[in-house]
């Protein structure tokens, strides 16, 4: 801040006002907030993107960084590699000469055999259409869907 008495470029300070001069200040992240308190010392917690947290005592100036908390994985590969089925749930709206066309397009199945699933769904409400390893059986679900049959994926056993 000018003092009142000083004369400024722009003449207000004779007018009776005075000017402020604005500067960018440097003001620590440490004294801004202030956390747990231990020993009348301060204690603040950063948090940056790689999520590691960095403690910083005021008083001593050090800084210690703690290693972040690493889940591991509780499924295994053969939890991931056990048989999943693709199953197709009744619906209203599609032509049984539709669904049974869909069969045969996706799973490259014979007519009889598209047939076969197609009344399955029909008489008791869902078939199992492929069993086998999880990834393809996603992408089979993902193609029904496509086709807007009614399709999920379930776990075996």
């Amino acid at each position: 801040m000018i003092p009142k008495n000083e004369s400024p470029q722009s003449g207000i300070a004779d007018a009776g006002y005075s000017r402020f001069e604005l500067r960018a200040a440097y003001v620590s992240l440490f004294s801004m907030s202030c956390g747990p308190r231990r020993d009348g010392e301060c204690l603040a917690q950063i948090k940056d993107i790689e999520e590691i947290t960095h403690v910083s005592n005021e008083k001593a100036g050090t800084i210690t960084t703690a290693e972040p908390t690493v889940e591991k994985e509780t499924r295994s590969e053969e939890d991931l590699d056990l048989p999943w089925q693709v199953v197709v749930h009744n619906d209203p709206v599609n032509l049984m000469s539709y669904v049974t066309m869909v069969f045969q397009r996706v799973f490259g199945y014979p007519r009889e055999r598209a047939e076969r699933h197609m009344l399955e769904v029909h008489h008791n409400g869902r078939s199992i259409l492929w069993s086998g390893m999880r990834e393809p059986a996603e992408l089979y679900v993902q193609q029904l869907h496509g086709y807007l049959l009614l399709a999920t994926l379930e776990k075996t056993g």
